[in-house]
């Protein structure tokens, strides 16, 4: 990228008009739902055979049943069909929509704004599968990261603003009514003249026969789902945090009245917290990942899910100190800016959760599948919501306060965590990783644009200290086969991250010849996958800070799979606390930590140039003086 954050992505034509309608849109729905739902309870008193609590829950269902009805139909469409012309489609949708939900507003006739609420829900399950596949086609894999952080807190800021705008307006009686009927119709427009503006996505699957059986084919897209083990578990973690934000921004409202003795101010302080929270969380993802998809982020979000979530269970009164409290007043209170802290981190860490999943789906996905993929994410997402709601109210029935729910829900969060984590190692892998780069060191990286998106290729590096191949594999947005000697990869805790990083074991000749070929065996299988190998030719750790005289372990590599062969090196390493630095490893108080490191990426070279002589001065000239 040419910037250093991910806001220069607005200044481009290709993100720009595509975030825009996305705001207005997520801004829009909760324009309607919010005044709608205030307008049902406005009017409880004139009459009529449903209760309020009754028509609250049913516009609750209506918006998500779609989700359940068309998303399948929707991911085919988003598959076959040039999607920016799909987008302009469903915003001209949007547009009679809103004009019939003025014409309701106008004449205050609630089934008939009901009824619109149900289109408005089938529109957005239209919507959704573009809106997410679209990304993939228009930004670089090292700009996922930074659009989806941008589309999740603009998301959240337009949900925001459009609530608390509901609320101020329809304060105004019959005249804020008016004003919603115009704007919400204004915004529709608006939010179609900047569609117009996205650029072309040609269809990635242009020859694909709709299947219009919707059973059939939500059935066969979550076959197509499970193909890929990472992305449907990805899908699943995604469903599970909209289960728990449901949880959340459900008894926000009762939460603040019966446990914090606080008024609609502080109601929708917290929301503001929350809404806030998640948005600076997806927004720091693309710093803390270093513009890749960093999924070790996802088991540090999910920590801090639970821990603040447990905060906020303690941090509650056992009984509020008055009633109706304002939010100034909320805030002087003992307990006051301490639920408001917890609420602001559980949203930062829920975006530090979710970014990088959406991101992963996206990537991994099929490209003639992801709109289809996408579209199961949407279902899976409803019905987990969906199964929030029935959670809360089956525990709320069983005697659990409104705390006890959320603690129970903070808890559980930590149990499924474990259990993701069991299924898919290389997400807890990736997190130690993420730590060791982010905590210890302060890596600087250059040249890492010579390593190929796609295709074999040997990484050919310096050894110096334990850590290399999670330094390495830290900055490297590929996954990297690191092949070590055997002892290092037993080392305790760090063998976990080897074994899920399919690291290979290999001995020397003398030590162990089963084992050397059984390496070189394993080597080649992986090259002729298309896999990148990390090997460290030298064989041993450096036990001066000099390089010892590369082995010829290379060239018989090359023999067998003749593949670019590129040059890296590490700066900095020697004196850590994990190089031999003064004797053993790891021995004694720990050194040289928090210190700056390098890691420089060279020219590859072509496999029938390779040389031993001149590969180690390349990776020497890489690290020159800096050892």
């Amino acid at each position: 990228m040419a910037t250093d954050n991910q806001f220069w992505l607005l200044r481009q034509a290709r993100f720009r008009w595509l975030f825009i309608t996305q705001f207005l849109g997520a801004f829009n729905d909760n324009l309607f739902k919010n005044t709608l739902i205030l307008f049902i309870v406005f009017q409880a008193g004139t009459g009529g055979s449903l209760s309020v609590d009754t028509l609250i829950n049913l516009c609750a269902g209506l918006f998500i049943l779609p989700f359940f009805l068309f998303s399948a139909t929707a991911g085919q469409l988003a598959d076959k069909f040039e999607k920016s012309a799909l987008i302009r489609a469903t915003k001209l949708l949007e547009i009679a929509i809103m004009v019939g939900a003025a014409i309701g507003f106008y004449f205050q006739n609630v089934p008939w704004l009901i009824a619109l609420l149900f289109l408005m829900g089938t529109q957005s399950a239209l919507f959704g599968p573009v809106k997410y596949s679209i990304l993939p086609q228009h930004l670089k894999e090292e700009e996922l990261v930074g659009g989806n952080a941008l589309v999740e807190s603009g998301t959240f800021i337009a949900i925001l603003l459009g609530t608390i705008l509901g609320g101020v307006l329809i304060a105004w009686h019959d005249l804020g009514l008016l004003a919603i009927a115009a704007l919400v119709v204004v915004v529709a427009t608006a939010g179609y003249l900047t569609s117009r503006g996205i650029p072309l996505a040609p269809a990635p699957s242009a020859g694909l026969v709709i299947n219009w059986n919707v059973v059939s084919e939500t059935w066969r897209m979550f076959h197509y789902a499970r193909g890929n083990r990472a992305v449907f578990l990805s899908i699943l973690g995604i469903s599970w945090f909209w289960f728990l934000g449901a949880a959340y921004l459900t008894q926000l409202p009762n939460f603040t009245k019966l446990n914090l003795g606080g008024s609609e101010q502080v109601a929708t302080l917290l929301l503001a917290g929350f809404a806030i929270g998640i948005g600076a969380g997806s927004l720091l993802c693309e710093r803390l990942s270093g513009r890749k998809i960093e999924i070790g982020l996802v088991p540090f979000g999910s920590i801090g899910l639970t821990l603040f979530g447990i905060d906020l269970f303690f941090a509650v009164p056992v009984a509020a100190s008055a009633q109706g409290l304002g939010a100034l007043d909320f805030l002087q209170t003992a307990y006051g800016w301490r639920v408001v802290t917890d609420v602001v981190l559980i949203g930062l860490f829920g975006g530090f959760y979710i970014v990088p999943l959406y991101a992963l789906v996206q990537h991994r996905s099929d490209v003639g599948q992801r709109s289809r993929i996408i579209a199961t994410n949407n279902i899976l997402n409803a019905l987990f919501m969906v199964a929030s709601a029935l959670a809360a109210i089956g525990l709320l029935a069983a005697g659990l306060t409104i705390p006890q729910l959320l603690l129970a829900m903070a808890l559980f969060n930590a149990v499924v965590a474990i259990y993701i984590y069991s299924l898919v190692p290389e997400f807890l892998m990736r997190f130690l990783v993420w730590l060791l780069i982010h905590s210890l060191y302060r890596v600087e990286k250059s040249g890492l644009e010579r390593i190929p998106d796609e295709g074999p290729a040997v990484l050919v590096c310096n050894h110096v200290s334990l850590v290399d191949a999670l330094v390495i594999g830290g900055c490297v947005r590929r996954p990297v086969r690191f092949v070590m000697y055997y002892k290092i990869f037993r080392v305790p805790i760090l063998n976990f991250v080897f074994r899920t990083a399919r690291a290979i074991p290999i001995a020397g000749s003398k030590e162990d010849p089963q084992r050397m070929e059984q390496a070189f065996d394993e080597i080649s299988r992986a090259l002729r996958q298309g896999d990148v190998i990390c090997i460290f030719p030298e064989g041993k750790l450096t036990e001066d800070g000099e390089m010892n005289p590369f082995r010829p372990g290379i060239l018989r590599i090359l023999e067998r799979d003749p593949v670019p062969v590129i040059p890296i090196a590490l700066r900095g390493l020697w004196g850590s606390y994990f190089s031999r630095y003064g004797g053993k490893a790891m021995r004694g108080l720990p050194r040289g930590l928090f210190a700056k490191i390098g890691l420089v990426v060279g020219a590859p070279a072509p496999p029938a140039e390779v040389q031993l002589d001149s590969l180690q001065q390349a990776v020497l000239t890489l690290r020159g003086d800096w050892k």
